[in-house]
C-alpha cells in the first residue's frame, strides 16, 4: 500500500511538471535591438513571463531574422509566427482601412495620434481578425524624415526627379509622386546597400531607423519634414490567441498597452538623442527650415485617394478628435 501511495505521488508530481511547461511564443520585427520599439519588445517579453509566472515565454527575433514585415504578417495570419511588430503601412495590405493612419500630415501632434490610434485605430484593426490577426496595441516608430544624397529638401520642388525608396505600399508611392519624386518600392532589408550604391538617391524613415540602420553614414542631407507619423502595431496570431486562457489573454493585452505608453515616451526621448548624435558626428547636414505648409498642400491629393476608396467618415472622425 505504501508503495502504491509513493507511485501515485510521483505520477502526480510528474503530471504537474508536464503541465507547468511554458508556452513558448515567437515575436519578430525588423528593427535593430537598440531601436525604441525593439526595446519595447524585450520589456514586453520579460513582463509577460513575470506576470504569467513563467507560463508564457516570448522569444524575440529582431533585425528581420524571421523575415520582412510582409513575411511576418503573413506568418502571423497563418499561425507560424505568434507575434509581430510591424508598420501600419504594411498592415494595411491585410487590413486596408489602417492606411488612414499613414496619411501625410494627418495628425496635429503626437497626442492627437495617440487618441486616434487608441480608439478608432483599435476599432478598425478588428477587421484583421478575419485574416487571422489581432492587434493588441499601437506602439510607436516615430515621425518620418527625409534623407538624400543630392540636395537639402526645403520645399516640394526640391524633391523633383529624386529616386526615393518607399515602402511597397500605394499610399507612400502616391505621396512621393505628389511631391515630384520618383518612388522606388523596396524592402527595408535592401535599403542600406541601395543607398550606398546609388540605386536610390534617398529614403524616408523615423530617426530611429536612420541611425540604428546607419543610413546617416551613406546620406548627405537629413530634412526634418515629419511628414508622416508611423505607428508600430503589435500583432498576435488568432491561432495563438485561442491557445491561451482568458487570464493569459488579459495579461498580454494589458501588458501590451502598458508597454505602449512606456515605449512612446522612450521613442520621443531617443529621437532627441539620435538627432544630437547626427549633429555631433557631422556626417549629415540637418535641415530644419522645411516649408511644411507647402508639403501639406502638395500631399493633399493623397487624402483624396483614400477617401475615394473608403469614404471620409473615419477621416472626419480622426480630424475631429480634440
Amino acid at each position: 500500500m505504501f508503495r502504491i501511495v509513493i507511485i501515485l505521488c510521483l505520477l502526480t508530481c510528474t503530471a504537474s511538471f508536464v503541465t507547468a511547461a511554458p508556452i513558448v511564443l515567437r515575436l519578430g520585427h525588423i528593427a535593430e535591438p537598440e531601436n525604441p520599439y525593439a526595446q519595447g519588445a524585450m520589456r514586453f517579453a520579460q513582463l509577460v513571463q513575470d506576470r504569467t509566472h513563467g507560463e508564457i515565454a516570448i522569444n524575440v527575433f529582431p533585425s528581420g531574422k524571421l523575415g520582412t514585415q510582409r513575411d511576418l504578417i503573413e506568418d502571423v495570419s497563418k499561425g507560424s509566427v505568434d507575434l509581430a511588430l510591424t508598420s501600419s503601412a504594411v498592415l494595411a495590405s491585410f487590413v486596408p482601412q489602417i492606411a488612414l493612419f499613414d496619411l501625410p500630415f494627418l495628425f496635429r501632434d503626437r497626442e492627437h495620434a495617440y487618441k486616434a490610434l487608441d480608439t478608432l485605430g483599435i476599432e478598425l484593426s478588428k477587421n484583421g481578425k478575419a485574416r487571422g490577426i489581432i492587434t493588441l496595441a499601437f506602439w510607436e516608430n516615430g515621425m518620418r524624415q527625409m534623407t538624400n544624397n543630392v540636395r537639402p529638401i526645403i520645399r516640394p520642388e526640391d524633391m523633383k526627379g529624386l529616386k526615393f525608396r518607399v515602402m511597397e505600399q500605394p499610399l507612400f508611392i502616391e505621396m512621393m509622386k505628389a511631391i515630384g519624386a520618383r518612388p522606388v518600392p523596396m524592402s527595408i532589408t535592401e535599403l542600406y546597400d541601395a543607398l550606398k550604391d546609388g540605386i536610390v538617391d534617398g529614403q524616408e524613415n523615423p530617426l530611429a531607423h536612420i541611425v540604428t540602420k546607419h543610413y546617416d553614414k551613406v546620406q548627405k542631407y537629413i530634412s526634418l519634414t515629419s511628414h508622416t507619423y508611423t505607428p508600430e502595431p503589435l500583432l498576435i496570431s488568432v491561432q495563438t490567441w485561442m491557445r491561451l486562457t482568458p487570464d493569459q489573454q488579459n495579461i498580454l493585452r494589458t501588458t501590451a498597452e502598458e508597454i505602449r505608453d512606456w515605449q512612446r515616451r522612450l521613442c520621443i526621448e531617443q529621437e532627441k538623442q539620435f538627432l544630437a548624435e547626427i549633429r555631433e558626428n557631422g556626417r549629415c547636414e540637418i535641415n530644419d527650415n522645411v516649408d511644411l505648409p507647402a508639403f501639406r498642400q502638395a500631399t493633399r491629393s493623397v487624402w483624396k485617394l483614400y477617401t475615394r476608396k473608403f469614404g471620409d467618415e473615419t477621416l472626419k472622425a480622426v480630424l475631429s478628435i480634440k
